[in-house]
């Protein structure tokens, strides 16, 4: 099912410039992206020295190698690539491979590696393939991230518990019990702390809380564990920065070239994936917070990830790749544009220019238990989840196994080995049973009807006798001209003697309706509700009000309800588990799953009149929509929650109404006291002569209209006001939306928060070119 689509909306992995593009923001605009921008960058610097001197350290390169990654990922990628609000710098997913790299041929090898592994990003940009890598299964590339930070939380367990890791992933298993029999108990102490303050920074509670939690976690993590070992009696390693100098030239590995080869094709091939899926994570995440910024094309950020893999291995640097963990909080801290992350590159610089000695304070245990529970998250139980209901779960742990066992590459291999084979499985694996049921004949075919299976049609259909009514039962999405041809034969040769037969899908729906009946498709009956009509043996009953909607009832359940009774079965059992709360008008013109594109399951929706939000406490009679909201945001824990106005409103129409009297008794003049602050609002606005809420596109078109526009701000605020509401947002687990839909132009508008305008969302927004 499709989710409510806000825009602007992420480009489609295809590596063609996306066509969402913005106007030149006014100078005031300009100016609030330049802090925001200039705060996300600080944020990211943050999170950026502590995880680069860690990824350093675990690979065993020099520790200034990851600060020289995260300098040329900020302002090299940054400059150079197609994703804007993309962060690059030390690869977290290259961590085992680099490792591996360092300890065959060694780190200026390692350099020479990840030079020509730039040079051949370079190359595959040029020939605009980055959209080939995004072909590659989701269940592959999940299992392979997930593969790779098994292989590092294992391997850097050794290291917080005060030995050193092996280089094999089976090695450092089959050695952890010997190494926890024997901790060393200052390491393990400050890596206790470190995973202490990682795991519980965003769940600190209070207003003091709040205030701490906008210092990044990785950071106040390192600081604790640095103060924690400098009040112990027993000395522990600690960072060891060399005077910065440019190091030796790289050299070319000394080894078999078939060997060399694959190294730098592992390199390319996961460096590329992890930066081109970073870039669609960030620029997805980008949409949904209304950030106004230029689109994403892959291959110029596949080209910008080779250059900056180019320099970095020049100046002794780790290989680099976009990051979604870093990119992501960029984007929530405020980044508008490539400005913060060249920032961040620039403050990285500085650091280790100037902050060179305060880094050697920070104890190489705390960086590794940073770099462990980066791994451990690397393992998402949803992805599990999400492929396992897709049926791809042996995809999944062949690939991971294989990861973990052999290696990043091998691991890849098998992974597309068993896709392909699964593949070719499902497409052959067709069954095909004959059955009698009452007085007819039931061929049911369960699987792809290709030319392969013909034989086993052919088969099933000779056992139907000969003028029997029958009816074909096909289960499976596709069949080929060969299928169809051998289907279609002998259904004409049936009917030629006498037989009757019916073709449909699952549950016996049929494919195609007789040419009298109406023409309303499954999934859209809205499209043509007004011809339902009963069935032919109730049409001679007088017509009544409720006619229309028992029609549309029946059509519903000849039409929609064969294709939806599985997705329905499957929630029923699960249970409901939106992502959304939409808080809308109980206008009966308003069809929130027709706007949003959305199924069963998809949306939390909350309606009433003029779509109004009581803040906490008001009046018990408006208890009802508090529950909902609380009930949507602490039970089922949804991700976004969009409040949506709409033109013609009645409810704001009688706001602006003469005869409409605050102290009236009525339950709907009660219901619209909730509405009055939005009503002063416009006029506070008008009085001070500011343009506090407008559409970006066009001038509002009368009072309603801009009343409509200001009750979605002030009910945002509202909102603001519940504790579950404001809490969630905090800790960034929650983002509101505002939305504004014009009936009779079917277009819809989202608030962008930073400048109180309406954008227009179009349908280019999440067109895919090529």
């Amino acid at each position: 099912m499709s989710q409510l689509q806000k825009p602007p909306g992420p480009p489609g992995p295809t590596g063609a410039p996306s066509t969402r593009r913005t106007q030149p923001p006014p100078p005031a605009d300009r100016a609030a992206a330049r802090r925001g921008d200039l705060s996300a960058s600080v944020v990211v610097f943050l999170i950026a020295v502590p995880l680069s001197l860690g990824l350093a350290l675990a690979t065993g390169a020099p520790l200034q190698a990851g600060l020289v990654a995260a300098a040329v990922g900020g302002i090299v990628a940054g400059l150079l690539g197609g994703a804007p609000l993309q962060v690059s710098g030390a690869a977290t997913s290259l961590l085992v491979v680099t490792a591996e790299l360092v300890q065959r041929y060694g780190w200026r090898a390692t350099c020479a590696v990840t030079v020509l592994a730039g040079l051949a990003q370079l190359a595959l940009g040029a020939v605009r393939v980055a959209r080939g890598a995004l072909v590659i299964s989701p269940a592959i590339v999940h299992a392979m991230l997930a593969g790779i930070g098994v292989t590092i939380a294992v391997g850097q367990l050794h290291v917080v518990l005060g030995g050193s890791p092996d280089s094999s992933a089976v090695d450092n298993v089959a050695a952890l019990p010997g190494q926890l029999a024997h901790p060393h108990v200052a390491a393990l102490l400050i890596g206790a702390v470190t995973v202490a303050v990682l795991a519980g920074w965003q769940r600190l509670p209070g207003r003091a809380g709040r205030t701490l939690r906008t210092v990044p976690a990785p950071l106040a993590a390192v600081a604790a564990a640095t103060t924690v070992s400098a009040a112990l009696p027993v000395p522990v390693p600690r960072v060891a920065l060399p005077e910065w100098s440019l190091q030796a030239l790289p050299t070319l590995p000394d080894g078999p070239v078939l060997g060399i080869a694959a190294a730098v094709l592992t390199v390319t091939l996961v460096a590329s994936m992890e930066s081109l899926l970073s870039a669609v994570a960030v620029d997805r995440l980008a949409a949904d917070r209304a950030v106004p910024t230029s689109g994403t094309d892959l291959n110029r950020e596949l080209t910008g990830q080779g250059v900056a893999n180019v320099v970095s291995g020049l100046l002794g640097g780790l290989p680099v790749a976009g990051g979604a963990m870093r990119g992501s909080a960029s984007v929530r801290a405020g980044a508008v544009s490539r400005r913060a992350t060249v920032l961040h590159g620039a403050w990285v610089v500085l650091c280790a220019g100037l902050l060179a000695t305060a880094l050697e304070l920070i104890p190489l245990a705390a960086l590794a238990a940073l770099v462990m529970v980066m791994g451990v998250r690397m393992v998402s139980f949803a992805h599990i989840k999400h492929v396992q209901r897709h049926r791809e779960f042996p995809v999944y742990a062949v690939t991971l196994g294989g990861v973990v066992l052999f290696g990043v590459l091998q691991g890849v291999a098998l992974g597309v080995g068993v896709t392909v084979f699964l593949s070719l499985r499902r497409l052959t694996h067709t069954r095909v049973t004959v059955s009698a049921e009452d007085g007819r004949h039931r061929v049911r075919v369960n699987g792809q009807l290709t030319f392969l299976a013909v034989p086993r049609l052919t088969r099933a259909l000779a056992q139907v006798p000969a003028g029997a009514d029958t009816v074909v039962e096909l289960g499976g999405s596709f069949m080929d001209h060969a299928a169809y041809e051998a289907l279609r034969a002998w259904s004409d040769g049936h009917r030629a003697g006498g037989g009757w037969v019916t073709l449909g899908g699952r549950a016996g729906s049929p494919i195609a309706e007789p040419a009298s009946a109406h023409h309303c498709r499954p999934w859209t009956p809205w499209r043509n509700h007004y011809c339902t009509r009963l069935p032919e043996e109730a049409a001679a009953a007088p017509r009544t009000s409720g006619d229309q909607l028992l029609g549309g009832v029946s059509a519903f359940q000849r039409h929609t309800a064969p294709l939806v009774r599985d997705e329905l079965a499957r929630l029923a059992h699960e249970g409901q588990r939106p992502t959304q709360l939409f808080l809308t008008c109980a206008d009966s013109r308003l069809v929130t799953s027709m706007i949003t594109s959305s199924g069963p399951g998809d949306l939390f929706t909350v309606r009433n009149v003029g779509n109004l939000m009581p803040p906490p406490g008001t009046d018990a009679a408006c208890d009802s929509v508090g529950a909902a909201i609380e009930y949507a945001v602490e039970v089922l824990k949804v991700g976004s929650l969009t409040v949506c106005g709409h033109s013609g409103c009645g409810a704001m129409q009688a706001l602006l109404g003469a005869d409409h009297e605050p102290g009236a008794r009525t339950p709907l003049a009660r219901w619209l006291r909730h509405g009055r602050p939005s009503l002063a609002r416009m006029q506070r606005i008008g009085r001070l002569g500011r343009g506090e809420v407008a559409l970006a596109e066009r001038p509002v078109a009368d009072d309603v209209e801009r009343l409509a526009l200001v009750n979605v701000v002030q009910q945002l605020d509202h909102l603001m006001s519940y504790p579950c509401v404001a809490h969630r947002v905090a800790e960034g687990a929650l983002t509101l939306h505002g939305m504004y839909f014009h009936v009779a132009e079917a277009q819809a508008y989202v608030l962008d928060r930073t400048t109180g305008r309406f954008r227009a969302v179009r349908p280019e927004t999440a067109a895919v070119t090529s």
